[in-house]
């Protein structure tokens, strides 16, 4: 697997943000929307229990490249 595309899943429970790597453009929509939640300098960088699930869903829906999406998990 090329380490540059790699596909990582952060959960709270409720849904699950898939980030896949080898397609963030670096627009840092993410960061600017929710610095609460999107920490590219650490790691995880995804702190996915620093924000509601609404607030989530609704940034990572302004990711111009795809690169993070929203998988609701079964209740």
């Amino acid at each position: 697997m090329d380490k540059n595309d790699l596909i990582k899943e952060y959960t709270n429970g409720e849904i699950t943000i898939i980030w896949q790597s080898g397609l963030c453009q670096h627009s840092g929509n993410c960061v600017k929307n929710l610095p609460s939640v999107f920490h590219p300098q650490e790691k995880p960088w995804i702190q996915i229990a620093n924000a509601t699930s609404e607030e989530i869903i609704q940034t990572v829906a302004k990711c111009p490249s795809g690169a993070l999406s929203i998988k609701e998990n079964s209740k």
